[in-house]
């Protein structure tokens, strides 16, 4: 995932939930202008924030190993 693809699932979800970016950023504990850096996809943002916002909007991410797909097969 790059992280263009991250910030327009990002502003999907918030525009899903009818959330303001002001609003969504209030919930993550971030800056208006993170929120709207993170969903153009500036690849140097803080991953600790990002998954703030992530978690304000009830998103779960799943991090798959290698070892662990390979043990799937």
């Amino acid at each position: 995932m790059t992280p263009i693809e991250l910030g327009k699932i990002i502003r999907r979800t918030r525009e899903g939930l009818k959330l303001r970016q002001d609003q969504l950023a209030g919930a993550a504990g971030v800056g208006v202008r993170f929120i709207g850096e993170l969903e153009a996809g500036k690849p140097t943002t803080q991953i600790g924030k990002a998954l703030a916002v992530l978690d304000a909007l009830g998103c779960r991410v799943l991090i798959e190993t290698p070892s662990a797909q390979e043990n799937a097969r």
